[in-house]
C-alpha cells in the first residue's frame, strides 16, 4: 500500500482561537487544519471554556490526530464594559470617556465606557495614546480627573469587551494578576498544553508563572506585546517555552511601522535558539465578516511563514467571526503554497545545534536530508520533546516525525515547525531502540512505502543508553 506521505503535509501549524462562533464546529476547524486550539480565558465562562476542550480532545481522538490545547490568562488587560446594542461607531474627533468610576456595569456608548482597571485614571497621562480593539480606534488622552476624557483620533467600531491598550510603562499593574492566579487551577484542569502569558515584560515575570505552575507544568508562551518584552527579549528567549508576537498590543509600544521590522527580527532570533515562535494578531482580520481575505492579508500571512514562525494564529477571525472554517482553510491554504511553491525564500533554520549528543545527531540528520534526496522523513524517538525542538530549529527540507510515549509531549509538539507527532509504547534497551522506532514507523504508514527514513532515537532517562542515529527502508508493501 503506497500513501501519500508527510512531504506534502503544511509545516507550518495553525493556532486558532475558539468561541461562539466555533460553537458545534469544531471537528470543522480540525479537518481544516487547525494544529493548536486557543481558549482566551478574557472571553467566556468556565462552563463554555469546559465545553470547548472536550470539543477539541474528542475531534482529535476521531482523526487520530494531535491538537493541543492553548489556555491564554487575561494577565492585566483592560477591557471596555458592556456596550449598547454590543458594539458602537466612534467618530473622528468626538470626545469619549473612559469610566473609572461609578458602577462597573454600566452599559456603554459613542459618548463613553467602564473599563475594567480601576487604575486607569492614576496610570495614564494626558497626551497618552490609548487604543482600542487592536486599533480599529485610536484615542488621545485630553484630561484626567475621576475617569479619562479622551477624543477619538481616529474612529472605528469597537465591540464590547474590546481592549483597551496603553503605554506599558504606564501601567502598574502586576504581570499576573489575581484573576490569572484564580483561573491557573482551571487551566490545568483542562488538560492545558500550553499556557499563554500575557504583556510579559521581562524574564522574571515568567519565572513567578513558572513558580505557580511548578517545574512539572505546562509549558509557557510569552507573549510579546510590549516595548520591555521587546527589550528584554533575549532574556525572556532563556526562560520561556515559546513565544508568541501579539502585534496589536505592540502596536501601541511601537509606530506601527517599526511592527513587520520587529517581528522579523524577533521570529529570527527565537529560532536561532531554538525556541518556537506565534505570529498573531489580524493576520485575516476583514474574514471576521467577508468569506475571502485581502491580497494584503495573504501576504502577512505569506511573510509570517517566510519569517520562520513556527505558528500562525487566528483570532477573531474564528472566535467571533461569520467565517471561522473558511478563515481556517485560507490560513492553511496560504502557508501551504508558500512552503511548496516559495522553498527558496523560507530560512535555513539554526546555523548549528546545541553541543550536545542529541544536538551533534539532530545536524547530522539534517545534513543527510541535505545530501540525499531519496529521503523522505526524519523520524526520532523523544521521551522529553527535546530531540524533535532540535531537529525543526533546523527546519530539514523533509518532515519530522516524532513519537513519544508522553502524550503530554504528543500534544504539545503539535505546535512545533514540521512535527508530525504520534504515541507510541517506550522503546526497550539501546540495542534494540532502532529496530523497534523502524518497525513503529513502519507500521504508521505515514511515509510512502519504499521510502528512505533518517532515525534517530533519543531518551532523555538517564543510564538508558547512548543516542543513535540509522537509516532505514520502509518496506515495499505495507
Amino acid at each position: 500500500m503506497t500513501l501519500a506521505g508527510p512531504p506534502t503535509r503544511r509545516r507550518t501549524k495553525l493556532v486558532c482561537t475558539l468561541g461562539p462562533a466555533t460553537d458545534g464546529r469544531i471537528d470543522e476547524l480540525v479537518a481544516a487544519g487547525m494544529d493548536v486550539a486557543r481558549i482566551n480565558f478574557s472571553h467566556g465562562t468556565p462552563a463554555s471554556q469546559v465545553a470547548a476542550a472536550q470539543a477539541v480532545r474528542h475531534a482529535a481522538a476521531g482523526v487520530d490526530d494531535s491538537v493541543a490545547i492553548m489556555i491564554d490568562l487575561s494577565g492585566p488587560k483592560i477591557r471596555l464594559g458592556d456596550l449598547a446594542g454590543g458594539s458602537v461607531e466612534l467618530e473622528t474627533g468626538r470626545p469619549f470617556v473612559l469610566r473609572v468610576s461609578g458602577p462597573g456595569g454600566t452599559t456603554g456608548d459613542v459618548t463613553g465606557a467602564h473599563v475594567s482597571y480601576g487604575r486607569l485614571a492614576v496610570d495614564v497621562q494626558v497626551g497618552d495614546p490609548i487604543l482600542l480593539a487592536d486599533g480599529a480606534a485610536e484615542l488621545r488622552v485630553v484630561a484626567i480627573d475621576d475617569d479619562v476624557r479622551t477624543e477619538v483620533v481616529r474612529g472605528g467600531t469597537i465591540r464590547a469587551r474590546a481592549g483597551v491598550a496603553i503605554p506599558t510603562a504606564r501601567s502598574s499593574a502586576p504581570a499576573l494578576t489575581a484573576k490569572d492566579r484564580l483561573d491557573i487551577p482551571r487551566a490545568l484542569g483542562l488538560g492545558a498544553d500550553y499556557i499563554a502569558q500575557s504583556f510579559v515584560r521581562g524574564p522574571d515575570d515568567i519565572r513567578v508563572l513558572r513558580g505557580v505552575l511548578g517545574q512539572d507544568g505546562p509549558p509557557i508562551i510569552a507573549k510579546i506585546e510590549t516595548r520591555p518584552a521587546v527589550d528584554a527579549f533575549d532574556g525572556i528567549l532563556e526562560v520561556a517555552d515559546g513565544v508568541m508576537i501579539a502585534r496589536g498590543d505592540l502596536g501601541v509600544e511601537l509606530a506601527y511601522e517599526h511592527v513587520p521590522i520587529v517581528q522579523k527580527q524577533l521570529v529570527r532570533r527565537a529560532l536561532d535558539r531554538g525556541v518556537p515562535t506565534i505570529v498573531a494578531t489580524q493576520m485575516l482580520e476583514s474574514m471576521t465578516s467577508a468569506p475571502r481575505p485581502t491580497r494584503a492579508e495573504a501576504s502577512d500571512v505569506a511573510n509570517a511563514v517566510f519569517d520562520g514562525a513556527d505558528a500562525i494564529m487566528l483570532s477573531g477571525e474564528t472566535a467571533i467571526g461569520a467565517y471561522p472554517i473558511l478563515a481556517a482553510e485560507a490560513a492553511a491554504r496560504i502557508a501551504s503554497l508558500c512552503e511548496s511553491e516559495g522553498a527558496a525564500y523560507l530560512p535555513a533554520g539554526m546555523s548549528r545545534s546545541p553541543a550536545t549528543d542529541t544536538g551533534a545527531l539532530a545536524y547530522a540528520a539534517v545534513a543527510l536530508t541535505a545530501t540525499r534526496p531519496d529521503i523522505a522523513a526524519i523520524c526520532c524517538y523523544t521521551r522529553t520533546g527535546r530531540t524533535a525542538l532540535i531537529l525543526s530549529s533546523l527546519r530539514p527540507r523533509v518532515p519530522i516525525l516524532a513519537y513519544s510515549p508522553d502524550t503530554d509531549v504528543v500534544a504539545r509538539l503539535s505546535l512545533v515547525h514540521g512535527v508530525i507527532s504520534r504515541s507510541c509504547a517506550t522503546l526497550t534497551g539501546p540495542a534494540d531502540r532502532m529496530e523497534e522506532l523502524g518497525r513503529i514507523v513502519d507500521e504508521a504508514l505515514l511515509v510512502p512505502a519504499s521510502a528512505t527514513v533518517v532515525l534517530i532515537a533519543s531518551t532523555a532517562t538517564p543510564g538508558s543508553g547512548p543516542t543513535m542515529i540509522g537509516i532505514h527502508r520502509v518496506p515495499a508493501t505495507q
